[in-house]
C-alpha cells in the first residue's frame, strides 16, 4: 500500500468529503492495521501510528526483551533490541517497526475496503449533524422519484422523504419539481440518515410567515395561535408588542403582497389573519370573521361559548362543511355553538310561553330571562343562585323560589309526558329540513369513501392519509385524472371511474335529483397507468 503523498491525500478528503483530519488519520491507521493482521496473523501484538512529518503510516511490532527468545513472534533478544533502544532492559516491551508496503493484493483490498467504509460512515455522521439541528426549519429541494406515494426528495447532499400523510391533499408533484418542505424529524439508520418533510404540519405555515414578514422574524409580531386543515384554509391570530404596528397589516403586506406569497406557496390554500385578544369573547368574535357576530353566552364550566350571528351570517359563520367554526373552535381553544337570531328568537318566544307558566314569573321577567341566555327550563334548575338575583326585582329567596317552581314544572310536564326541552329544540330547528311529503330512506351504513364505485378498504386508507374523509372533499379538491392515478397508484381507468362516481354523488346530493352511475367495475389489471 503506497504511503507517498499521504499528508495530500487527507487534505484532499477533508476538503472534498467534509471530514474532519483526525477521522481520516483513524481511518488510515485502522486499514493498516486490518491489512497488517492479515499478513502478519492476529497473534501479533501490532499498533499503526500516523507520522506527520514523514506522510507515512507506520506499523509497529511490540515484543517482550529476553536473554533467550523461545517465540519470535512475541520476544526479541537483548542484543537485538538495544540496537533499536539502548536504555532498554529485560522484561521491557519494545516496538519493532514492520515494512508496510507489501502486505499483498488481499491485504490491500481489506484496507481499500476499510477506508471506503470509515468514509461512508464518517459522510453519513456528518450529514446527519448538518441536518440534525434543522428539525423545525424549512427545506428546500427537487423531486427526484415517487414510491408509493411517497416522494423522494433530493436535497442536496442527502435524501429526504415526504410520505403521504404528510402531503396536502389537493397537491401533486412531479419529478424535477421544485418542493419547499417543513422538517419534523430526522433520524440515524443503517442506510444514513433520514429526513422526514411534511408539508401539512402547521410549523410549515408559522415559518413561512416568518420569511415573509420581517417584524414576525424580528419579534415585533408575534402569532399567538394558529389552526390548519391543510390544502383548504388556516387561520392564525397574531398580536403586537409595539402599538404604532398593526399586526394583521404587517402580516398582510402591501397589496396583499406578503399574504399572497404564502398563499400561492401553499398552492391556494385561504388564509385568515386575525387580531389576537386577552378578551376571550372578543377573540372568538374576531376568529369567526369574515361573519359578523350579534351575541355571544359563555358556559365556563362547560369552556362553551353559545354564539349568534344574524341569519345572512349564518352559513359563512359556520363554513364549508363546518370549516370555519372549527378552525375558529381550534385557535381559540374554545368549544363553540353557532346558532341564527331567528332560531334563537323562536327558542326564546317558546321559552317565554313556558316561563309564564312557572308561578310568580310575570312576561317582564319571562322576556328578562330570555334575553340573558335562559332558554330552558333546566337553564334555570341548574341555575346558580347568585347569577339570578342579579336580575331587577329578584333578591336571593326570590331566586331561589323561582328555581324550585321551574323544577316543580319541569316535574308536572314530564308526569304528563311532555318533554319542554326537546321542544323547544325542536321549534329552534329549520322547518324546511325535510322537503314535505318526502319519505326518509333506507341508511347507508358504510363509511362514506366506501360507497364511491372503485374505492376499496386499501384505497380508502391512502385517501384518507391524504385528507380526503368524504365525498365533498374529493368533488372540491377538483383533481385531474392522471394526478389523482399518480398519487394514489391506481390505472387511469379506474381514477377516471372514481372522479366520475364522485361527481355524480356530489350533484345528486346537491339537486337531490339520483343519477344512474355505470355498472361495472373498473379493475387495475384491465389499463396501465398512462
Amino acid at each position: 500500500m503506497p504511503q507517498a503523498n499521504l499528508n495530500y491525500l487527507i487534505e484532499q478528503i477533508e476538503r472534498e468529503k467534509g471530514i474532519s483530519k483526525e477521522v481520516v488519520i483513524e481511518t488510515l491507521e485502522d486499514a493498516l492495521l486490518k491489512a497488517a493482521q492479515k499478513k502478519y496473523g492476529l497473534q501479533d501484538d501490532l499498533e499503526a501510528h500516523f507520522n506527520e512529518e514523514v506522510g507515512e503510516v507506520e506499523l509497529f511490532q511490540f515484543k517482550t526483551v529476553v536473554r533467550k527468545v523461545d517465540d519470535p513472534h512475541i520476544e526479541i533478544g537483548l542484543d537485538e533490541a538495544k540496537k533499536l533502544d539502548p536504555d532498554t532492559e529485560i522484561g521491557d516491551s519494545i516496538g519493532v517497526k514492520l515494512p508496510n508496503t507489501d502486505f499483498g493484493r488481499i491485504a490491500v483490498q481489506v484496507a481499500k475496503q476499510v477506508i471506503t467504509q470509515k468514509v461512508h460512515a464518517a459522510e453519513r455522521d456528518q450529514v446527519y449533524d448538518d441536518y440534525k439541528d434543522r428539525v423545525g426549519d424549512l427545506i428546500a429541494g427537487s423531486v427526484r422519484r415517487i414510491e408509493r406515494g411517497n416522494i423522494i426528495i433530493d436535497v442536496g447532499r442527502t435524501e429526504a422523504i415526504l410520505y403521504a400523510k404528510d402531503q396536502s391533499p389537493r397537491e401533486t408533484y412531479r419529478v424535477r419539481d421544485r418542493i419547499l418542505a417543513y422538517v419534523i424529524d430526522v433520524t440515524k439508520t443503517t442506510k444514513g440518515p433520514q429526513i422526514i418533510l411534511s408539508r401539512t404540519d402547521i410549523g410549515l405555515l408559522l415559518k413561512l410567515f416568518e420569511m415573509e414578514v420581517p417584524e414576525i422574524a424580528e419579534g415585533i409580531v408575534q402569532i399567538a395561535s394558529a389552526a390548519r386543515e391543510p390544502g383548504f384554509r388556516s387561520k392564525i391570530a397574531v398580536t403586537s408588542r409595539d402599538p404604532d404596528v398593526d399586526p394583521v397589516g404587517a402580516c398582510v403586506g402591501m397589496k396583499g403582497s406578503r399574504v399572497q406569497n404564502i398563499v400561492q406557496e401553499l398552492r391556494g390554500e385561504k388564509i385568515d389573519i386575525i387580531v389576537w385578544h386577552q378578551d376571550p369573547v372578543k377573540y372568538v368574535c374576531n376568529s369567526l370573521a369574515p361573519a359578523i357576530v350579534s351575541q355571544v353566552l359563555i358556559d365556563e364550566d362547560e369552556h362553551l361559548m353559545e354564539v349568534t350571528v344574524p341569519d345572512d351570517q349564518l352559513s359563512l359563520a359556520i363554513g364549508t362543511r363546518g370549516q370555519n367554526v372549527r378552525l375558529a373552535s381550534q385557535l381559540t381553544g374554545w368549544r363553540i355553538d353557532i346558532q341564527s337570531e331567528s332560531k334563537v328568537e323562536r327558542m326564546a318566544e317558546h321559552a317565554r310561553e313556558i316561563y309564564q307558566r312557572i308561578e310568580g314569573v310575570s312576561p317582564e321577567l319571562a322576556g328578562t330571562l330570555t334575553q340573558l341566555g335562559f332558554l330552558g327550563i333546566d337553564d334555570i334548575v341548574k341555575a346558580d343562585i347568585d347569577d339570578l338575583k342579579i336580575i331587577p326585582g329578584l333578591n336571593e329567596q326570590a331566586a331561589a323560589d323561582l328555581v324550585r317552581r321551574a323544577g316543580e314544572l319541569k316535574e308536572k310536564l314530564r308526569a304528563e309526558g311532555i318533554d319542554v326541552d326537546a321542544q323547544l329544540k325542536e321549534e329552534g330547528r329549520s322547518r324546511s329540513s325535510r322537503p314535505q311529503g318526502s319519505t326518509p330512506l333506507v341508511e347507508d351504513r358504510r363509511p362514506e369513501l366506501l360507497r364511491i364505485k372503485n374505492v376499496d378498504d386499501e384505497l380508502m386508507e391512502r385517501l384518507k392519509e391524504a385528507g380526503f374523509y368524504t365525498i365533498s372533499d374529493l368533488y372540491d379538491a377538483n383533481i385531474d385524472p392522471k394526478d389523482f392515478a399518480e398519487k394514489f397508484n391506481v390505472s387511469m381507468r379506474k381514477a377516471r371511474a372514481i372522479l366520475h362516481s364522485v361527481k355524480l354523488k356530489s350533484e345528486k346530493g346537491k339537486d337531490g335529483v339520483a343519477q344512474d352511475e355505470p355498472e361495472g367495475d373498473a379493475s387495475d389489471s384491465s389499463e396501465s397507468m398512462e
